[in-house]
């Protein structure tokens, strides 16, 4: 092994990558849910229109998208490899048995010692996403008349109708609520974590950036499960 990959697979440098990953996904999580909150719009224009800027980048989206990819496998791994490395640290008597928080200073709590199964979760749906709506009907040929639209005069993905189909069955909705939920309970631990790992604890700012944590993770998981039920009991399509 290269002195470089000993310093990035050390225990400090592999906090480092969850780190800096983690912190990458918040943004990627906050501008995914700033666009999503265009399907508000009983008018599909809006979020057709955006859907269409973000496909017009072309090789710009590809490079973004292939370097979201990368971030995702590494905070994957990365992660993993922690908690596998936690996991044989310990003599198998001292382990924990108790998933309650631990009280102050601890963070220990049911974010945290979920954070392997939330994770492998979310990685599962964002497969099951990409599937039904960037890779679904609008780009197989049998669902191009059915699925286009027009945005002045250019024929465009109607990505919203496709929106719309899937929340109008309820057990999708039911699906991607209950998935969110554990995105919230993901975030509220790897938001504030992810300083720590950075080294940026401090114990006057601690307590402050765990609060902010618990916060983004409230209003991340809220405004998109929200979308689903909200497109439900309007109707849908």
């Amino acid at each position: 092994m290269s002195r470089f990959s000993a310093v990035v697979w050390s225990s400090v440098g592999k906090k480092f990558l969850t780190g800096i990953t983690g912190l990458a996904l918040c943004v990627f999580v906050i501008e995914h849910l700033s666009g999503n909150l265009l399907l508000l719009h009983k008018d599909p224009v809006p979020f057709n229109r955006y859907a269409r800027f973000l496909h017009s980048l072309s090789e710009l989206l590809i490079v973004l998208e292939l370097g979201l990819v990368a971030v995702f496998v590494v905070h994957i791994i990365v992660g993993i490899s922690i908690a596998m490395g936690r996991g044989k640290s310990r003599p198998r008597q001292m382990r924990y048995h108790k998933t309650a928080r631990a009280g102050k200073p601890s963070r220990k709590s049911l974010g945290s010692v979920s954070m392997i199964f939330t994770g492998l979760v979310l990685l599962v749906f964002l497969i099951i996403h990409l599937k039904m709506f960037k890779f679904g009907p609008g780009i197989e040929a049998g669902y191009v008349d059915e699925h286009l639209t027009q945005i002045h005069g250019e024929k465009v993905r109607d990505l919203h109708k496709l929106v719309m189909e899937a929340f109008s069955n309820k057990w999708t909705v039911i699906g991607y609520v209950a998935v969110m939920l554990l995105l919230g309970l993901h975030l509220s631990h790897g938001f504030w974590s992810a300083f720590q790992s950075l080294g940026m604890g401090h114990r006057r700012y601690t307590p402050i950036i765990y609060s902010v944590g618990i916060v983004f993770a409230i209003v991340m998981a809220v405004g998109f499960l929200l979308l689903p039920i909200l497109i439900y009991f309007r109707g849908g399509v």
